[in-house]
């Protein structure tokens, strides 16, 4: 076997290895997809909570 043989195989085994990857890596990107998801929603919550609570605590202030 050549080097040239050598070379084609190897290219072989890693892209065999790569598809392989690919196939089972698409279910953990959709996972870490909905998890970024809830993150941000949550984050977006707290933070219309915080500006809700600024708001009230300001009216609160001036109503005085």
């Amino acid at each position: 076997m050549g080097i040239a043989d050598q070379f084609k195989d190897k290219a072989k085994d890693l892209a065999d290895q790569a598809q392989k990857k690919a196939k089972d890596g698409k279910g953990d990107g959709q996972n870490r997809s909905q998890d970024a998801s809830g993150r941000v929603s949550d984050a977006s919550e707290q933070g219309r909570d915080k500006a809700q609570g600024a708001a009230d605590d300001m009216r609160e202030k001036f109503d005085r």
